[in-house]
């Protein structure tokens, strides 16, 4: 068997070396004249929602800043995976950003192997633009006023007490089995389509508690709707000083937060995930920004992509353990 290879012109070592430089400054070159034409922020929900206003708040300023239009595109489906696996199939270019929220770490774990990406390594993590403590409502109807309360009432009628939440693997539910976890409560859960559906019937006693960000809450309970019974953070939450935590009522290190988290599809260039990331970390931190982000109960970020990488695989490893643990399917 003699080999044809010979055949084909050598490439001298020289030339090889010189074609990946080639390659190598026409990268650099792409990087450095980036942007030259507008860039995309898929919204894997529907418009009005925290991943939604968390994109739509940082677009505005961002075209300022890279001088090209950035559009927000709502590609709402499949619980994130839809717009996700939009994203992940863009090229890697920097013009197709995704934002994402917690339930893009739980779908590591509750789609395993059923998704047309890996929430992890499919993506380029660009920043985390602003976080949210989730906090826990209890309906009228209910005797508890504050968690010690709520637990004694709950723990004497183990299964009696329905909680409500904005879907299956959503942060509001995975945050009441860590709390169920943590304490051995036994609750039903009803999955709702949504926060809003999920809230009716906790204020018409249809239900007996949920969790969500406080912006979803603060109208119902500022109008004495329903109870507040606490907030699900290291430290009161900034919009929320009157709201004892979990741990000043007895959960030592009881934390979740909800939040936003801009990614780039794999192998985009890292000066360009850098520069983005750099950009948003400016807008969200200006003063102006952080005050209107808090006026909204959310605390604003800015982390460096290797920040927002490690805190993303921390994320998918909490929530699976809380998922096999509470046995929680999309079934």
């Amino acid at each position: 068997m003699t080999s044809h290879h010979s055949a084909l012109p050598a490439l001298s070592r020289r030339a090889t070396l010189g074609l990946g430089l080639a390659a190598g400054t026409a990268v650099a070159a792409r990087a450095a004249d980036y942007p030259t034409r507008p860039i995309r922020i898929i919204v894997p929900y529907t418009p009005g929602g925290f991943t939604d206003l968390s994109a739509r708040l940082v677009a505005e300023p961002l075209a300022r800043a890279l001088r090209q239009p950035v559009v927000v595109e709502n590609r709402p489906g499949a619980n994130s995976i839809l717009g996700a696996g939009v994203a992940a199939a863009s090229p890697a270019d920097g013009y197709t950003l995704v934002m994402v929220l917690p339930a893009h770490a739980a779908n590591a774990t509750l789609q395993a192997g059923k998704m047309p990406f890996d929430p992890v390594t499919s993506f380029a993590p660009i920043t985390v633009v602003a976080t949210s403590p989730v906090v826990m409502a209890s309906g009228k109807h209910l005797p508890a006023r504050n968690w010690p309360e709520f637990l004694a009432y709950a723990r004497a009628r183990p299964g009696a007490i329905t909680y409500g939440s904005s879907g299956i693997g959503s942060t509001a539910h995975l945050a009441m089995e860590l709390l169920q976890i943590r304490t051995g409560l036994r609750m039903v859960h009803a999955p709702y389509r949504g926060t809003q559906p999920a809230l009716q019937d906790l204020i018409g006693g249809n239900i007996g508690a949920m969790f969500d960000v406080d912006s979803a809450l603060r109208p119902q309970l500022q109008a004495g709707n329903i109870h507040p019974i606490g907030v699900a953070a290291a430290r009161r939450a900034p919009f929320a000083p009157d709201m004892p935590t979990f741990e000043e009522q007895g959960i030592a290190d009881f934390t979740v937060t909800t939040w936003s988290m801009l990614l780039a599809p794999a192998g985009t260039p890292a000066d360009i995930v850098e520069r983005i990331s750099s950009e948003v970390a400016k807008i969200v931190r200006e003063p102006a920004m952080t005050a209107r982000l808090l006026e909204m109960g959310l605390i604003a970020e800015g982390r460096s992509p290797a920040q927002t990488a490690g805190f993303l695989r921390s994320e998918v490893e909490r929530w699976a353990g809380v998922i096999r643990t509470a046995n929680v399917t999309v079934e």
